[in-house]
Order: C-alpha cells, then sequence, then structure tokens
C-alpha cells in the first residue's frame, strides 16, 4: 500500500499543477450527472404513481401535475448539459495532463544521463512513453472520478431512502458500498497479475519486431530469423493468453455486478413493499424509494473498466513515477580559473546502478589551448571521463570545474533529414556561408556539392546515403559549428582508413588553433597532435607526461600505429 501510494503522490501532484479547476470541474459535473440521474428516475417515477393514483380518487381535480412535471424537464436538462460538459472537462483535462507528463517525461531523457540509458533501451524506454502514459488515462475517468461519483451515489441514495426508514437507509448504502466497491477491488486485484503480464508482452512483442527489422541483415545470416519470428509468436501468445484471462475476469465482474444487484434491487422492493404496508411511506414513495435504489447501482457498474485497467495503470504508474518525483537539480559545473580549460580535484564518479566507481581519485588541469590525450585499455575510464567534463556523468565527490564544452561521441549520430538539417544540429542559426565553410574545413564541400541537390540533400535513417568517412565528416562538420572553448573527443577516427583519418585529424587539429582538446584513444596518430598525455587504469590516471619528455614518447609507443 504504501508502495502504491508512493507511486500515485507525483502523479496526482502533476495532475493538479497542470489543471486543477477543470480535473475538479469535471468530478463536479460528473457527480451532478449521477444525481440528477438519480433525481430523474426518482422523480418520475414517483410522478407516474402518484398522477395514477390520484385519476383512480377524487384527488384528480386538485393534484399539481405541473410542479413536478417542470421538475422532471428541469433534471432532464440538467443531466443532459452535466453529461455533455463532463465529457467535454474530463477528457480536456486529462489529456492536458497527459501532454504535459509527456513533455517533462521527454525533457527528463533529454537530460545527459537518461539520454545514455535512453540510447542502451530505446524500445523498453520509448513503449513507456507511449503506452504507460496512454495508459494514465484510466486512473482519473475510470477510477479516480467513477469510484468518488459512487461513492457520492450511495451517499445520496442512503439519505433518500434513510428519510424513509433510517433501517432501510443505512442497510441500504452499507450494502452498495461494500459490494460495489468491494467486487472491482476483487477483480482489480485479480486482473492486476494479467494486466502487467498483458503490458509486458506487447513491450515485448515490440522490441522483438524492432530487432527483427532492424537487424535482418544479421539475423539472415546467422540463419535465425526463423528463431527471431518464434520469439515474435511468443510474445504475442504470451499477450493473447494475458487478454483472454482479462476477459474471464470481466465476464466475472459483469456477473458479480448482475448478481448484486439483482439482490439488492429485490431487497429494496421488498423494503419498500413493507414499508408501504405498514402505512410508513405511500406507494408513490414506495416507487420514488425503488427507483432510487436502482439508479444509485449504476454508477458503480462504471468502475468495471477500472478494476480491469487498475494493474495497467499501477504498473504505468510505478515505471512512471520516480522520474517525476521531484529530485535535487544536479549543481551546474563551476567555471574554472582564469586560464584554464577545467580541473578536476580528488574526483570520484559512478554510473547508474553500478557499485564499483567509473573514476576514482581523479587530479587533473588544462589549461586554455592545452591538448591533453588520454589513452589507457578498453573499460579503464577514457570515455567515463569526457563524460565527466561533459556534464553526462555527475561527480560524487570531490570539486569539477569546467569550462563551456562540445562532445564528439565515438559514434555518429544521423538522422533522416537533409543534410542541412542535420548540420544545424549543432547552431540552428549558422548562415550559409558558414556552414559552407564548416563542411569546407572537414573535407565534405566538394562531395556535397556533387550531389545534385548539394547541402539540401535529404539523408535516410541513420543517415543512409553517406559513406562512414562521410558521416563521420559531416559530424566533424557540426563540431567546428560549436564555437566552445573546449572540445571532448572520443576516438574521433576509429573505424576510418588510413588516408581519411590522417586527413581528418589534421583538419581537425587545424579548426582547433586556440582551444583546449581532450582526445580519448589509443591510437598514435590522434594522441600524436596532444601536449601530454594522461595514462588511465582502472578509474585512476596513473601518468601524466608532456611532449619532449622520455614518458610521453614512450607512452606513444604504447599505442596502435596508423
Amino acid at each position: 500500500m504504501s508502495t502504491f501510494a508512493t507511486n500515485l503522490k507525483p502523479l496526482l501532484r502533476l495532475f493538479f499543477a497542470e489543471r486543477r479547476r477543470a480535473l475538479l470541474l469535471g468530478a463536479a459535473l460528473s457527480a451532478a450527472t449521477v444525481t440528477a440521474g438519480i433525481a430523474l428516475l426518482g422523480l418520475s417515477g414517483w410522478f407516474i404513481t402518484a398522477t395514477s393514483l390520484a385519476g383512480l380518487s377524487a384527488a384528480a381535480i386538485t393534484f399539481d401535475v405541473f410542479a413536478p412535471s417542470a421538475g422532471i424537464r428541469l433534471l432532464a436538462i440538467v443531466r443532459t448539459a452535466a453529461r455533455y460538459g463532463e465529457r467535454l472537462a474530463t477528457h480536456d483535462a486529462t489529456l492536458g495532463v497527459l501532454a504535459a507528463l509527456r513533455e517533462r517525461l521527454f525533457r527528463g531523457f533529454a537530460e545527459p544521463s537518461a539520454a545514455r540509458t535512453l540510447l542502451y533501451r530505446p524500445a523498453r524506454l520509448l513503449f513507456r512513453l507511449t503506452a504507460d502514459i496512454d495508459a494514465l488515462d484510466s486512473l482519473y475517468l475510470r477510477i479516480l472520478v467513477p469510484a468518488t461519483v459512487a461513492i457520492g451515489a450511495a451517499l445520496a441514495a442512503s439519505l433518500a431512502l434513510g428519510l424513509m426508514h433510517p433501517v432501510f437507509g443505512l442497510c441500504f448504502g452499507l450494502f452498495l458500498a461494500g459490494a460495489g466497491l468491494g467486487l472491482p477491488l476483487i477483480a482489480g486485484r485479480g486482473a492486476r497479475k494479467h494486466a502487467r503480464r498483458r503490458a509486458h508482452g506487447i513491450e515485448g512483442l515490440r522490441s522483438r519486431t524492432i530487432d527483427l527489422v532492424a537487424g535482418q541483415t544479421d539475423l539472415l545470416m546467422a540463419g535465425r530469423l526463423a528463431a527471431q519470428r518464434h520469439a515474435i509468436m511468443a510474445a504475442d501468445s504470451y499477450a493473447a493468453h494475458a487478454d483472454d484471462r482479462l476477459n474471464r475476469v470481466e465476464t466475472g465482474l459483469t456477473f458479480g455486478f448482475g448478481l448484486v444487484s439483482t439482490l439488492l434491487l429485490t431487497a429494496s422492493l421488498l423494503a419498500v413493499a413493507a414499508l408501504a404496508e405498514a402505512k410508513v411511506i405511500t406507494a408513490p414513495l414506495a416507487a420514488l424509494g425503488l427507483l432510487v435504489a436502482f439508479a444509485a447501482v449504476e454508477p458503480f457498474a462504471a468502475l468495471r473498466r477500472g478494476a480491469l485497467e487498475l494493474g495497467r495503470t499501477l504498473l504505468a504508474a510505478a515505471r512512471i513515477a520516480p522520474r517525476l518525483v521531484a529530485a535535487t537539480e544536479p549543481e551546474p559545473l563551476a567555471a574554472p580559473l582564469p586560464g584554464y580549460a577545467f580541473s578536476l580535484a580528488d574526483v570520484s564518479a559512478f554510473h547508474e546502478n553500478s557499485a564499483a566507481p567509473a573514476l576514482e581519485g581523479i587530479e587533473l588541469t588544462l589549461q586554455q589551448g592545452e591538448r591533453l590525450a588520454v589513452i589507457g585499455s578498453s573499460g579503464a575510464g577514457k570515455s567515463s571521463l569526457l563524460a565527466l567534463l561533459s556534464g553526462e556523468l555527475p561527480a560524487r565527490t570531490g570539486s569539477v570545474a569546467v569550462t563551456t564544452a562540445t562532445l564528439l561521441t565515438q559514434r555518429t549520430e544521423l538522422f533522416e533529414d537533409s543534410l542541412r538539417g542535420n548540420l544545424c544540429l549543432a547552431n540552428p542559426d549558422a548562415s550559409e556561408a558558414r556552414l559552407l565553410e564548416v563542411l569546407a574545413a572537414a573535407g565534405l564541400l566538394a562531395d556535397i556539392e556533387a550531389m545534385p541537390r548539394g547541402i539540401d540533400t535529404p539523408l535516410g535513417e541513420g543517415g543512409i546515403g553517406l559513406s562512414g568517412g562521410q558521416s563521420r565528416r559531416l559530424a566533424l562538420a557540426r563540431l567546428f559549428l560549436r564555437d566552445t572553448p573546449l572540445w571532448l573527443l572520443d576516438e574521433p577516427t576509429e573505424g576510418l582508413d588510413g588516408a581519411t583519418a590522417r586527413d581528418v585529424i589534421g583538419r581537425l587539429s587545424n579548426m582547433a588553433a586556440g582551444r583546449s582538446l581532450v582526445i580519448a584513444t589509443h591510437i598514435r596518430r590522434e594522441a600524436d597532435i596532444a601536449d601530454r598525455i594522461a595514462v588511465i587504469e582502472d578509474g585512476r590516471i596513473s601518468e601524466i607526461s608532456r611532449r619532449g619528455e622520455a614518458a610521453f614518447e614512450k607512452a606513444l609507443n604504447r599505442l596502435r600505429p596508423d
């Protein structure tokens, strides 16, 4: 229960922070709809019965038919208007809240550490952005509002029937509230596991289908296409089985509601008949009481859908709530002392969900305009150091002071857009002349000018249309557009042939004049443009050497030759 409340608290806080008035208005209109419906049915029954009895007696001449008929018309109008307004208010408020939730989650995924997580698990996290957020519309529309309105209807009906006889009203209210809420809770508990399984099954179905589409070449070469298809079918079967179980729970809940409604209405009929026979109430009041009891049962039937959606909603809340919890904003990186690009003092850092430090006891400074190569074996901490300097990896201990930096990662991220669009990611306000200038500096201008549409040539998904070398040069041009004093380069020429790599590193060195560079590398040509070399082992810097020292040449000789 505590976990349930913990997960729902940030969601409810967001709901009311975004659309408090609309949500409360929707709930009020929903209550007005149900109340008007109960009153309309009860008054209609009383009016018909009273009119019939008056017609059989001499009281027909004095019987007032205008006031009740006017009340019936008024209640009918109120019910219709409230129903229309309730649909508009509740759905508009819910869609508005879900839009705000999507925006907040997108902003969260754009943060450095979350962006890295999204890169590793895109299918799962994007599924949560769609299916999980869609599941949360049930929280307000099918759970909170119907439950509140149903309880209100039970109290109103109990009060109305209690005016006829207190024991009758009390027993009716207790039984209706107990059975009306108890059945959905029991069904929700039974459906929770199957709803979770259905969500996991659909998630697995989507991710495996994405794997099939994205990796069909590798799967074909490995002879695993059939196996992947079977995995997709297994996920589909898993979700279908969960659907079947949910349908059984719904059938049982429908039967339970029907049985309880029959018992309650039968008991109400016997009660009003006994009260009428004892002359406690009149026949018209007996008709009113019976129809009020009948109408009060209807709001609880609306909880049926919410009960089946409860498991899916709670799963979505458990996944999304942690990202909505108000966390302490990370402090911005301090500015280094004048003349320095960065300074790190006794810094330790950990990757998410890792007990072992990625970096430990780092002591390092870099003067403005100086170039540093960071070398070490795979997994030693080179990329972690760049992530720390770029702000992607927060420091747990120590002091970090870094000037504004731009990170060029190992993987070139290109999008299904034009060459211009991919380039302008670095600087949307760059002029045409500036774009051509950086393309020329990256050695890509001649290739682009040879294309039929030039810089407006569209690329396919992932940058299809460019070779590996051209993609890397485009990433380099994008780096050149970022006018920051510190460039962080993670193996900038990895995967390129020797001639292309030497050309790229030469252009990079020329464009970096006056800037500070940090290059994580295991290739000699990349480290050769550095002024200093830092050797990192198991997250610790073991050695720092400067050009001209014997240790510098020794460190260069450890690297892979061109």
